[in-house]
């Protein structure tokens, strides 16, 4: 992201990997050949050491800081995640890796204008899987546990190297996880934007229609500035210029007079018409 930006709002939500939408990022549950899904290939880079995973705090606030690296032994023995250590290293068999628990994430994107370029970008800079558990045959209410967060730019390249498939009506893996990430195929329900009071949106939503009403708010509220800013001297309105031009165009094609008239036609109106010698 450009640090010169003069716009940007920060924006966090939570996605379900049972819906359709983001079902790319869950399936396979377990390794399939070559196959994992994005919390096996997740948990695999950081109990080898390949990217670094930071602690989640209490207030749900990310931090990169040196301080807040995850330790990840502290992690498997806190969830109760099966693991084996021999010389230092740590080793979990696939069959203990809890993929199947791991329903959900968190993901806070950024919306900017970048006035280089003089466009809006949607841009991931943080995921946190999250264990669903206590769901049983007596209550269908699961607990979320969020498990760690990592920064998107240590895990894109990686993530460019897990094909997935992008739908039910697509069964060819020509996608990677960063091109779905990065193209914001997911869909997901705001939880929390940064703001000043650090609240996410459960503290001052009472009800869920509450809930409903915010957060189609803030979704309206980066929509409109989006429409907005073009005729805010940021950026040319070119949207009246295309419009008239589509509608000379429609009149020249059925031989009608142009609605402003071409150059040739005002020159031959300019000229006065010769009057005849008597």
């Amino acid at each position: 992201m450009p640090e010169d930006v003069v716009w940007r709002r920060d924006i966090y939500r939570e996605i379900d990997l049972t819906q359709d939408a983001n079902g790319g990022l869950y399936y396979p549950v377990e390794p399939m050949d070559k196959q994992v899904n994005l919390f096996t290939y997740l948990f695999r880079l950081i109990l080898t050491g390949r990217i670094t995973a930071y602690t989640y705090k209490l207030d749900g606030n990310e931090s990169f800081d040196e301080k807040d690296k995850l330790a990840v032994k502290d992690m498997l023995e806190r969830y109760g995640i099966y693991y084996e250590e021999k010389d230092g290293k740590l080793t979990v068999a696939d069959s203990d890796v809890p993929s199947a628990e791991a329903t959900r994430y968190y993901i806070k994107e950024s919306v900017y204008m970048d006035q280089r370029t003089g466009t809006f970008t949607t841009k991931v800079t943080a995921l946190c899987p999250i264990l669903m558990r206590g769901a049983d045959e007596f209550t269908t209410d699961a607990t979320p546990y969020p498990l760690f967060w990592v920064r998107y730019d240590d895990v894109a390249p990686w993530l460019a190297k897990l094909p997935m498939m992008p739908s039910n009506l697509n069964n060819v893996t020509n996608m990677t996880a960063d091109d779905f990430f990065a193209m914001n195929r997911y869909e997901g329900k705001i939880y929390k934007t940064n703001n000043m009071q650090g609240k996410v949106l459960a503290n001052y939503c009472p009800t869920d229609s509450d809930m409903v009403a915010e957060q189609t708010r803030i979704e309206k509220q980066i929509d409109d500035f989006k429409k907005n800013v073009w005729g805010n001297g940021f950026l040319p309105d070119t949207t009246k210029k295309d419009s008239l031009d589509a509608e000379m165009a429609a009149t020249e094609e059925k031989g009608k007079k142009p609605l402003f008239g071409s150059r040739s036609s005002k020159e031959k109106t300019s000229k006065a018409t010769p009057k005849k010698e008597k």
